[in-house]
């Protein structure tokens, strides 16, 4: 590729601009997507397939345009063509193929993997809606089809030649008189098709493949029905199959999602299996080493089926025994579990099973009772230990428990921090630690400073390329540089930190006025909660600070406030409908403290609407207060967290996740750290917490809960946040009362901070230097040499 593919004013839309760039970008990463396929499968080396529902990869031009060297000549050919290179990049719309940080963590670990020379194929599907475009109607979320394909995508590579026939429901047989094999007849089949993505590295020839799975009908118009005039029946079954596609989770609060869900999940993992057992038999002709040459990765439960259809296409498809079928599966298979929450551990109705996947559930069954053996024998007598790690949960309604099915079946299952993994094997999987203490382990989250720093934020970008060279994106650890001898910070650095920070705040509170029509001043302290919104990450704690605040103001306007302007911006589960109400709040309490003559400019609330990672890119860089506030044990790492500070923003947090891992590579000392620990958290629920002594100690507290409760932020309908009090009050699930009154010391210090920019500048600094050990680089690097066994080619 040369400047001269770069186009030239000849495109006059910006649409047409990025169209062109992307046109121009796709020869290359082919013909980089054939060298590696080519070179992968000369060296017979191990390939890692990374299972996941998610992938929230964001826009690609200008990642690609930096991976193939060619932003410098895009930019200068947009310049030339009388277009900013950013509104060329605006035009992209987001791949819609992720909620949250699971998918985001995905995106990071497909870049690293290819940075890093590791064969990799990433697998999901391809959703032509992403879970929803947010829009916020009356302070209301309202919920709207996100069509990120409307346009197509300038990055797929359809691939009708890879294609395979995935089942649901139907019969068991035996596969003939007298045979102990079985054979699965569906009562349906789909065919899933491949579209490939292709995910360059950086410094590097080398790419890996994000391979989507769009599914079709085997029979897409049923012609005898058709003729009879039965149009809408005669496309019944392309409906049927068209729909596994049509959405990200689809709402599970009824039958017909919870349907849906599990069929997307089994689409997923059995065209996957099937893709990867296709490939190795076409490289190596026979499966007799399967287990050395693939490694099959579950991100969360929701590749979980996994365990069962590897084990039936191997006994079922290509006659192995059970044998032989299970040593494969159990060195190919490794399980990251993302969750310390019982509830948020996935389980399926068996009824469901025997339903949609009754071989499958045939061999659940196998598999635990072999398992249930191995127990009693290793553990006699221990009736309670039996119906604790059960693959079935026989309390109730029949349910598989899919987090079991992947410890069992996996040879290694990792937390994704370090206060994760050690809770993981101390509570939820305690048993089966107990069980076999060697397959537990932990591998801390990170995140790529290409997309997360060097791209989203140029400005601080070109101050660490003066300072450490321009190596630094793919050699994370020489931001420690930034701190010099003595542990001294240059006030010349601190400055220019500074500056980019500035800049960048101006970005966002451009965007904040274009959005909403809100003016905010770059003076502010820029106090910023973006993430999924959820009862446990305690963005409603946040909320309530921010009413004390307001309060406080009101009651005396002169005092020498630190200006504030609290951000938010995260999307609610479509049924959540604590969540919903919790946006609700932000914007009614956002028209009464932005309203407020007596407040003025001291204190901002906004909301920005349709989270996505291109709004991130924005938010994140403008940042100088991070909020990671989750209740302590319950966030298994996060990676926003990471991204803020390698941004530098200075975080308030509680001592969970992976907050505690950064702050010991800062110092804690530069973190606001506050809140109970997680073992104090667990200790009063056991003795009994009453959130109402909380609030009928605490002045403070007890003004924000009764103007809530009094609807002072709803007028006209008192009674609108009712259930939000009442559960507060009566549960308090996640323990904001308890930890409010140290939140607000931590808030009182953070104002302390900010009122000596220089020291807060130098804090600033000392938060981006000791960001190294947080890229995805080194997360991909751990994965490789301990878990997957599977080699990095870089070149």
């Amino acid at each position: 590729m040369s400047n001269k593919d770069v186009p030239t004013q000849q495109f006059n839309s910006l649409e047409s601009w990025m169209r062109a760039c992307a046109d121009a970008c796709r020869p290359e990463l082919a013909q980089r997507w054939h060298e590696t396929q080519a070179q992968d499968a000369r060296s017979g080396q191990r390939r890692v397939h990374y299972l996941s529902m998610e992938f929230l990869m964001g826009r690609a031009l200008r990642n690609a345009l930096d991976a193939l060297n060619l932003s410098g000549d895009f930019d200068a050919a947009a310049r030339k063509a009388g277009h900013e290179g950013s509104a060329v990049l605006d035009r992209e719309a987001d791949a819609a193929l992720g909620n949250g940080g699971l998918g985001r963590l995905a995106a990071c670990f497909l870049d690293s993997m290819a940075t890093l020379g590791l064969p990799s194929f990433g697998y999901g599907l391809r959703y032509e809606y992403g879970m929803f475009q947010q829009r916020i109607q009356d302070g209301a979320q309202i919920e709207q089809p996100d069509d990120w394909l409307r346009a197509g995508s300038p990055w797929e590579f359809a691939r009708p030649e890879i294609r395979y026939t995935v089942g649901f429901g139907g019969r068991v047989e035996a596969d003939g008189p007298g045979s102990m094999a079985r054979r699965w007849v569906p009562a349906e089949t789909v065919r899933a098709t491949a579209h490939d993505m292709v995910i360059p590295g950086h410094g590097t020839r080398r790419v890996s493949t994000l391979r989507l799975w769009k599914a079709s009908s085997t029979m897409p118009l049923d012609y005898a029905s058709f003729s009879r005039g039965e149009h809408a029946g005669a496309a019944q079954q392309r409906l049927q199959a068209e729909r596994l596609n049509w959405v990200l989770y689809p709402d599970d609060s009824t039958q017909a999602g919870r349907d849906l869900r599990l069929r997307q999940e089994f689409l997923l993992v059995s065209a996957s299996l099937q893709d990867m057992i296709a490939r190795h038999l076409a490289e190596h002709r026979t499966l007799d080493r399967l287990g050395d040459h693939i490694a099959v990765h579950l991100n969360d439960t929701h590749p979980a089926l996994s365990a069962a259809e590897l084990m039936r296409l191997l006994l079922d498809e290509h006659g192995l025994s059970w044998d032989e079928a299970y040593a494969h599966a159990h060195k190919a298979l490794s399980y990251t579990n993302h969750t310390l929450m019982p509830e948020a551990l996935e389980t399926w109705p068996v009824r469901m099973l025997e339903e949609l996947l009754p071989r499958h559930l045939e061999i659940i069954y196998e598999i635990n009772a072999r398992f249930l053996a191995e127990v009693a024998a290793k553990f006699p007598g221990d009736a309670e230990l039996l119906r604790r790690v059960s693959l079935i949960d026989e309390q109730g309604e029949r349910r598989a428990r899919m987090a079991n099915l992947s410890i069992v079946m996996s040879h290694y299952v990792n937390g994704v921090s370090a206060l994760h993994s050690d809770l993981m094997v101390e509570t939820i999987f305690a048993d089966f630690a107990r069980i076999w203490p060697e397959r537990f382990g932990n591998v801390t989250n990170g995140v790529t400073p290409r997309r997360w720093l060097a791209q989203c934020n140029p400005a601080l970008g070109a101050v660490l390329d003066k300072q450490l060279g321009d190596q630094w994106p793919t050699r994370l650890d020489d931001l420690g540089g930034l701190v010099g001898k003595g542990n001294k910070v240059s006030p010349t650095l601190i400055k220019a930190v500074q500056a980019a920070k500035r800049s960048n705040k101006e970005r966002l509170a451009e965007l904040i006025r274009r959005e909403l029509g809100i003016s905010v001043s770059p003076d502010s302290l820029f106090d910023v909660q973006v993430k999924r919104i959820h009862e446990y990450k305690r963005q409603l704690l946040n909320v309530l600070h921010v009413i004390s605040r307001y309060q406080a103001i009101v009651a005396n306007p002169q005092a020498e406030w630190v200006p504030r302007t609290v951000i938010f911006a995260g999307k609610a589960a479509s049924a959540y409908v604590a969540a919903k109400s919790i946006i609700r709040l932000i914007h009614d309490v956002a028209r009464v403290v932005n309203s407020d003559p007596r407040v003025g400019d001291k204190l901002k609330l906004v909301f920005l609407p349709n989270y996505s990672v291109s709004l991130a890119e924005v938010i994140m860089p403008a940042a100088d207060l991070s909020e990671q506030i989750s209740t302590a044990g319950t966030e298994a790492s996060g990676t926003g967290n990471m991204k803020f500070a390698l941004n530098g923003a200075l975080t308030i947090g509680t001592w969970d996740g992976a907050n505690i891992e950064m702050a010991e590579n800062v110092g804690r000392e530069h973190f606001f750290i506050f809140g109970l620990l997680a073992d104090e958290v667990q200790r009063m629920k056991n003795l009994g917490y009453d959130p109402r002594l909380y609030y009928e100690e605490n002045a403070r507290l007890r003004a924000v809960i009764d103007a809530i409760g009094s609807g002072q932020f709803s007028p006209g309908e008192t009674d609108r946040y009712r259930a939000l009090v009442e559960s507060l009050m009566n549960r308090d699930q996640y323990m904001l009362f308890a930890d409010f009154a140290a939140y607000c010391d931590a808030q009182a210090r953070v104002d302390e901070l900010f009122r000596q920019p220089a020291l807060w500048g130098e804090t600033a600094v000392r938060n981006i230097a000791g960001m190294g050990f947080f890229s995805s680089d080194r997360t991909i690097r751990e994965y490789a040499e301990r878990i997957w066994r599977a080699p990095l080619n870089r070149a």
